[in-house]
């Protein structure tokens, strides 16, 4: 699994505490966590800084390159500041996260991919709509992101397609929708596009109590059907020991033999019933509660596992 570190993004208060302090130190020593705990990019979103962009991506790329060498996506809507940061780049090669298929930002957005030789995620969504079903999500890839990247001689190898991970606390019935739309989007292209969601995205909203479970139990699910590329916490022991399981095919322990047998029955398209599961067991009880709720089958509440 290719992990982009997601742990500078400006909802944290304590990144915007360092943004205003220009904080150098801060932004270097998590930088330098995220990768010694397995992060091969680091996401930087700092918001659209539409006052100071053009300043504050490059002396945040000057100051992550002094203390890292992986490459640097940028997370931000501000056109102007990403270009000042790309000038920066003396290490990897960036990535742009991200345009759309929203006809202004999928006119200008590619072209300074192109001129900067970055890699390119692409969400599978418009002007001002978010898809519902896989269809629609593998469409907009198919019909509108790819076509533009050939039409600008932008090498397929370099795009990242995004079919958006929405939150299961208030769009749960999307959730098994994006897990069609990864399945397909591997082979509607030859060669097929990189794919990468965003993981947490899918317990926002949800009590921290509960979010590092379902963003465990849905990545288990995701890799069922191929993901190999995500915007995650390298920090999130859990989450990582999930992914080896997966990847190692270790069925050695209880829970192990469970998240493997979520991702092999999503990967084979069988129903997942309680009989996976020792119901005894609190934690595979609970692994099974969230994948019902993931599943659209159990209408998802708070206090989904007391239910």
């Amino acid at each position: 699994m290719y992990i982009i570190g997601e742990n500078i993004h400006i909802i944290s208060a304590k990144v915007k505490d360092a943004i205003k302090e220009k904080d150098a130190k801060f932004f270097q020593e998590i930088a330098v966590k995220q990768v010694e705990a397995g992060a091969q990019a680091l996401d930087l979103n700092l918001g659209p800084r539409k006052k100071d962009g053009e300043e504050l991506f490059p002396w945040l790329v000057e100051k992550v390159e002094e203390v890292v060498d992986v490459p640097l996506s940028f997370d931000t809507t501000n056109l102007a500041g990403i270009e000042a940061g790309l000038k920066k780049i003396t290490k990897a090669q960036p990535i742009i996260n991200s345009t759309s298929a929203d006809p202004e930002r999928l006119e200008k957005v590619p072209l300074v991919a192109k001129k900067y030789n970055t890699k390119l995620i692409a969400l599978t969504m418009g002007k001002g709509m978010i898809p519902v079903t896989a269809d629609e999500r593998v469409s907009i890839g198919v019909e509108q992101l790819i076509p533009r990247m050939l039409e600008i001689d932008f090498p397929v190898s370099d795009l990242i397609i995004d079919p958006l991970v929405l939150t299961v606390s208030g769009c749960q019935e999307y959730c098994p929708e994006l897990i069609e739309a990864i399945r397909t989007l591997q082979y509607v292209w030859d060669p097929s596009p990189h794919i990468s969601v965003g993981l947490s995205n899918v317990s926002n909203a949800v009590p921290n109590a509960n979010r590092p479970l379902i963003n465990q139990v849905y990545c288990a699910m995701l890799m069922g059907v191929g993901l190999n590329m995500m915007i995650a916490d390298p920090l999130d022991e859990e989450l990582k020991e999930v992914i080896r399981v997966v990847e190692q095919r270790d069925d050695s322990t209880a829970i192990g033999k469970a998240y493997l047998g979520v991702s092999d029955k999503i990967a084979s398209m069988e129903e997942i019933t309680p009989d996976d599961f020792d119901q005894s067991d609190p934690e595979q009880v609970a692994i099974w509660k969230t994948v019902q709720i993931l599943m659209n089958h159990v209408i998802y509440a708070d206090a989904y596992l007391d239910q």
